[in-house]
């Protein structure tokens, strides 16, 4: 009685398992954060120019405190390419015989000759090209301001389709001057960025072997 309701828990939690919808990430830390709340009264240290709500008159609102939204512009291509040959060749032959000599024995022996001759080679040759190309746009929240000013950012976009739901995930580190017009950045200028797109539907799955398949090909030699 124990075992089988010890095997029914365990098929209740494969099936809930089995009902997460959102794939894995890469992204390991909060995709958004509020803005922190500002203190009642704030300290005044001048006249006209107050550090703690100043902004320039003659500058875009760029992001710079936490909470802010700023949008990563993804423009990613990469390209890699190897080639490698290699070959071999190896030749030897042996020539001998057993000249005629007067008192030795077993004369049917004398004059026959052995010749042998191997000859080996190799050749090996391979080539790879890998090249992927990802573009697009994500708005992404300021989560923390690291000592140098620069930006963690973190963000998410989430596309519902007839099938599934499609994931676009981001994070990294900006430094404020590479902000340009309009609150953008490129990806090339994120640091530590990691970028990902992953989709709740199957279609990951149909290119994946199965675990059965894996098991049996860890010992069958092809």
């Amino acid at each position: 009685m124990n075992i089988t309701r010890a095997i029914g828990v365990l098929g209740m939690l494969l099936g809930l398992a089995g009902c997460g919808t959102a794939p894995s990430s890469i992204v390991e830390q909060p995709t958004t954060a509020r803005p922190q709340a500002q203190p009642a009264q704030v300290a005044g240290n001048g006249a006209i120019y107050q550090a703690a709500a100043y902004r320039p008159l003659f500058e875009d609102r760029r992001a710079r405190h936490v909470g802010d939204v700023l949008t990563i512009v993804i423009n990613e291509k990469t390209q890699a390419g190897k080639q490698a040959s290699s070959s071999g060749s190896k030749t030897s032959a042996v020539d001998s015989s057993i000249s005629a000599v007067a008192g030795l024995p077993l004369k049917t022996m004398q004059g026959i000759g052995v010749n042998a001759e191997a000859s080996n080679e190799y050749e090996d040759e391979s080539k790879l090209n890998s090249g992927n190309t990802f573009s697009g746009s994500v708005t992404v929240t300021v989560t923390e301001v690291l000592p140098n000013g620069n930006l963690v950012v973190a963000g998410e976009k989430q596309i519902g389709l007839d099938k599934g739901t499609e994931y676009i995930r981001l994070s990294g580190v900006v430094q404020p001057d590479t902000i340009q017009a309009g609150n953008t950045v490129s990806s090339a200028k994120v640091a530590d960025a990691r970028i990902e797109y992953r989709t709740s539907a199957k279609f990951d799955k149909a290119e994946m072997m199965n675990w059965l398949g894996r098991f049996f090909l860890s010992f069958i030699p092809l």
